[in-house]
């Protein structure tokens, strides 16, 4: 069983390649838009006026 290539070459390509920001992320994390939509449909609303029992 050979050997793929010889370990002087290993990483050469990756090394030469110019280092490119990252772009910055368009949306959310799922969780935290998730927690968003929780916030404004369940703690965001009036709660109901108490029923007055006799």
């Amino acid at each position: 069983m050979g050997t793929h290539g010889s370990m002087t070459k290993a990483g050469k390509v990756r090394k030469q390649t110019p280092k490119i920001p990252p772009k910055p992320k368009k949306n959310q994390p799922p969780r935290l838009k998730n927690r968003l939509k929780y916030l404004k449909r369940v703690e965001k609303t009036v709660p109901a006026a108490p029923i007055a029992r006799r």
